[in-house]
C-alpha cells in the first residue's frame, strides 16, 4: 500500500450522498475548504436506490390508478403498464447509475473528492484507501462530519444470503419484473414496492409480522392503503413471520410461521435500517463500529468538539429532506464555530435541528398517498400534551370528487388544546403529498386556530378539507 502525505483542510465529509453533498455545499459557501470521500457512487443511496428510482417507477403506477378513476379516460387506460418503459425512465432518473453529473456539481462547488473508503484515525483525521490502494491521510482544522447512512438489516434466518434476497437496493434497479414477488415487511418501502411491483406484472404476497401497515403513522393510514394494496391484487397477510427462506432450482420458498409454505421467483426484506458505520474506525475515537451516532441539535457528537454526524447516521429521522435539513444546520454551525461565532442553540434558531424533535413530514407513495408531520395522536397523548384529534373524510371537500370517482382519504388534526396550535397532521388519499407542506407550515410555525380560519383554501381544492378539519374543531 503506498501512502501520500497528509493534506489538511477546513473541514472533511464522510460519505457524499445528498447529506454530506449539502454540508460540503454550506461549509464551501463559506469560505471554508472542504474535502468530500465516498466510497461509491456521489449522489448516495437516495439518488440511485432509494428516493429517486422508487419514485420513477411508482410515478406511472399512480397515474395510471388516478386515470382509472375518472370517466371518459377510464377505459383508454385498462391495458397493463408498459413495464420495460418505466424501468427506462427509472434508469434515466438514475442516469444509468453513473454519477459524473453529481462529480461535476461538486466540483463546481469547489469540494475536493476522494474516492474510496474513509475512516477516522483519530481526532480530526480521516483516512482514504483508494481503489489502488492508494493511502491518503487527510486532516480537518475545524470539523469532520460523518453522512454515511445507513445499509438494509437482514433477519437472522440461516442459509439467507444463498438465497440473494432483494433489499430495498435490488428493489428499485431491478431490470425486470419478477412473475412472483414475497415483500417482507410492513413499512414505508415494503408498501411503496408492494405497489410498484404489483402494477407492473408481479404477483405480490405482502407478509407483516405486525398487525397493521404503517405503524409509525395514525392506524387509518396503514388500513387504507392495505384496503388499497388488497384491492389492487396484493396477497397481505398480517401477523406473519418468516421462520424459513431457501431457494429451491431457482425458486425462492418462504415457510411462515403458521406453517405456509410461500413460493416466488424474489423475496425482498424490508424490515429495517442498521447504521453504516461499523468500517469508518469509530473506535479511534472511543466510539462504538456500528452503532448509531448520538448528537446534540447542532448535530455535535456527544462527547466531541469537531466530530458531527448528519442524517440517516444520528438515527434522528431516516428522511433523504430532513438530513439535508440537518446538513444546513451543521454545516451553519460548522462555519460559525471556525470563525468564532457564537452560536445560540435555542430551538428554532439557525443552529438547531429543531424540527427532528417536532416537525418532521414524511410523505408514503403509495396508492392511496399517506403524509404525516408532526406528532401522531398517540404520540401526543404518551409525550403528556393535552390534546384532541379532529377527523374528517375527504369526501367532504368537493375538489376531492372532481379528482376522481369514489375518493377514499381522511385527515386528521392533533390539537393542543393548551395552547390551540397543531401538534400534527395526518392525510391519506389521492394526491395528498401536495399539502402536507402546507401543515409542515403550520406545525412549525405554531399557527393558533384562529388565525389558520383566516387561511382561506381555493374552491375546489383538496386543500378545502382544512376548512372541514376546523369546522370540525370549531363544531
Amino acid at each position: 500500500m503506498t501512502e501520500t502525505e497528509s493534506i489538511a483542510y477546513d473541514v472533511v465529509v464522510l460519505g457524499a450522498g445528498p447529506v454530506g453533498e449539502n454540508v460540503a455545499d454550506r461549509t464551501r459557501a463559506a469560505g471554508l475548504s472542504t474535502a468530500v470521500v465516498e466510497s461509491e457512487l456521489v449522489g448516495g443511496e437516495c439518488s440511485y436506490w432509494a428516493c429517486m428510482p422508487s419514485k420513477a417507477l411508482l410515478r406511472p403506477v399512480i397515474a395510471q390508478a388516478d386515470a382509472r378513476r375518472l370517466p371518459g379516460l377510464a377505459q383508454a387506460v385498462q391495458g397493463p403498464l408498459d413495464a420495460p418503459a418505466v424501468l427506462a425512465r427509472r434508469n434515466y432518473f438514475t442516469s444509468n447509475w453513473q454519477d459524473d453529473g453529481q462529480v461535476a456539481w461538486l466540483d463546481g462547488i469547489g469540494a475536493d473528492l476522494y474516492r474510496g473508503q474513509g475512516r477516522l484515525a483519530g481526532p480530526r483525521t480521516v483516512t482514504v484507501t483508494g481503489p489502488d490502494g492508494t493511502l491518503t491521510t487527510l486532516t480537518a482544522r475545524h470539523a469532520v462530519a460523518v453522512a454515511t447512512g445507513t445499509r438494509a438489516q437482514l433477519p437472522p434466518l440461516p442459509g439467507l444470503a444463498e438465497v440473494k434476497p432483494w433489499t430495498s437496493r435490488e428493489a428499485t434497479s431491478a431490470q425486470e419484473t419478477p412473475g412472483r414477488l414475497i415483500v417482507v415487511g410492513g413499512g414505508v418501502v415494503a408498501t411503496e414496492m408492494a405497489t410498484a411491483w404489483q402494477a407492473l406484472g408481479s404477483r405480490v404476497t405482502l407478509l407483516v409480522r405486525g398487525k397493521g401497515l404503517l405503524n409509525r403513522m395514525e392506524p387509518f393510514a396503514g388500513e387504507l392503503v392495505a384496503d388499497a394494496l388488497k384491492e389492487a391484487g396484493v396477497d397481505v397477510r398480517t401477523g406473519t413471520s418468516v421462520r424459513s427462506v431457501t431457494r429451491e432450482n431457482g425458486t425462492v420458498v418462504a415457510v411462515t410461521d403458521a406453517g405456509d409454505r410461500i413460493e416466488a421467483d424474489e423475496i425482498l426484506f424490508a424490515t429495517g435500517r442498521v447504521p453504516h458505520t461499523d468500517d469508518i474506525g469509530l473506535d479511534t475515537v472511543g466510539l462504538e463500529p456500528g452503532s448509531w451516532l448520538s448528537v446534540d441539535d447542532t448535530l455535535l457528537v456527544d462527547g466531541t468538539d469537531w466530530l458531527y454526524a448528519v442524517g440517516d447516521v444520528n438515527h434522528r429521522a431516516l428522511l433523504t429532506h430532513q438530513g439535508k435539513y440537518q446538513a444546513r444546520i451543521a454545516g451553519a454551525v460548522i462555519a460559525a464555530r471556525a470563525s468564532d461565532t457564537a452560536v445560540p442553540d435555542a430551538p428554532w434558531s439557525a443552529y438547531a435541528a429543531t424540527a427532528d424533535h417536532d416537525a418532521v413530514p414524511q410523505v408514503v407513495f403509495t396508492d392511496p398517498e399517506a403524509a404525516a408531520v408532526g406528532l401522531s395522536l398517540a404520540e401526543a397523548e404518551q409525550a403528556g400534551h393535552r390534546v384532541r384529534a379532529v377527523d374528517v373524510e375527504f369526501s367532504s371537500v368537493a375538489g376531492a370528487g372532481l379528482y376522481a370517482e369514489g375518493y377514499k382519504g381522511r385527515a386528521r388534526m392533533v390539537v393542543d388544546l393548551d395552547s390551540e396550535t397543531l401538534r400534527g397532521v395526518t392525510f391519506v388519499g389521492p394526491g395528498v403529498g401536495e399539502l402536507i407542506h402546507s401543515a409542515t407550515v403550520a406545525v412549525v410555525g405554531e399557527v393558533p386556530i384562529s388565525r389558520l380560519w383566516h387561511a382561506v383554501p381555493s374552491y375546489p381544492t383538496l386543500s378545502e378539507v382544512w376548512l372541514r378539519l376546523l369546522e370540525a374543531y370549531r363544531g
